[in-house]
């Protein structure tokens, strides 16, 4: 089985460093968005570390464009130190592969937030437990769909079977919610970043379904989850003819805010190609 930690264990090389991205983190042919995440963060932390960085200081936000879609394999990593500060520090970060550029981003690191919140409001995951219970939809290797979403070999991912009338051929809100976490290993602040992704395309509750593109994604990761389930609330507020905005909410166990995200994708015009 593939681990998470191998996968975000960048290694050095000249212009920055590689990581080697195994064919369980995809969806379809494609490296998972969410898992190219969590290897641009993890470089942008090995750059500012090699660069005299604070061992304390983690990646707190990463701001990405996506280019292209890489396959799995081998990726080089170029990084720059962009800015070194007492508060926060920042590194670009470019995924290539052959002469092209897929991905680049901004990962900016500090120190994570921890103890109690000065405020908070309720969030739409108060009501759905901390972790799953029975009648919880399993998304794991034994599901169809794990053919296309293979990172479900890795991560467990439970939804909340009322978020997903699309199963039942019916329409609904464009959200879902849902619980996930590793299968053989902890649950990280890193990991939160890949979650932050993790949804089906909500889109699909309004009847399109398949492959949805990202263009941009922004994820916060705030602090350092507790062991356990991460719950998650993926939702659209508004779907377009072609557009639509995208946006997770990550709880844990402890029901603390982990991390967030927005991106911005096409609505789906076809599904992605099967690559068991």
């Amino acid at each position: 089985m593939a681990l998470f930690a191998d996968l975000v264990a960048v290694e050095p090389a000249p212009g920055g460093f590689t990581a080697d991205i195994d064919r369980t983190w995809s969806v379809g042919r494609k490296v998972h968005g969410g898992a190219l995440l969590a290897v641009l963060a993890s470089a942008g932390r090995a750059a500012y570390l090699a660069d005299g960085g604070d061992e304390g200081v983690q990646p707190v936000v990463i701001a990405a464009e996506y280019l292209g879609a890489p396959d799995p394999g081998s990726v080089a990593l170029r990084t720059e130190v962009a800015k070194r500060g007492r508060t926060t520090s920042v590194v670009n970060v470019q995924a290539v592969q052959g002469d092209r550029v897929y991905v680049q981003a901004a990962v900016t690191l500090a120190r994570r937030d921890s103890g109690d919140e000065r405020y908070v409001e309720p969030t739409p995951l108060d009501d759905l437990p901390a972790t799953p219970p029975d009648d919880a939809l399993a998304w794991d290797p034994d599901h169809p769909a794990a053919k296309v979403f293979k990172v479900g070999r890795v991560a467990e991912v439970r939804y909340d079977p009322s978020t997903l009338p699309v199963l039942h051929g019916r329409t609904g809100a464009a959200q879902t919610r849902g619980w996930v976490r590793l299968r053989e290993e902890p649950v990280s602040a890193l990991f939160a970043l890949l979650a932050t992704d993790i949804s089906l395309p909500v889109v699909a509750n309004t009847g399109a379904i398949g492959w949805a593109p990202t263009l941009t994604l922004t994820a916060t990761v705030r602090r350092e989850p507790i062991p356990g389930w991460l719950r998650f609330r993926a939702s659209s507020p508004v779907v377009g003819q072609q557009w639509f905005e995208e946006d997770h909410l990550l709880v844990d166990e402890s029901g603390r805010v982990v991390a967030t995200s927005r991106q911005l994708a096409m609505v789906p015009v076809a599904a992605p190609a099967e690559n068991a």
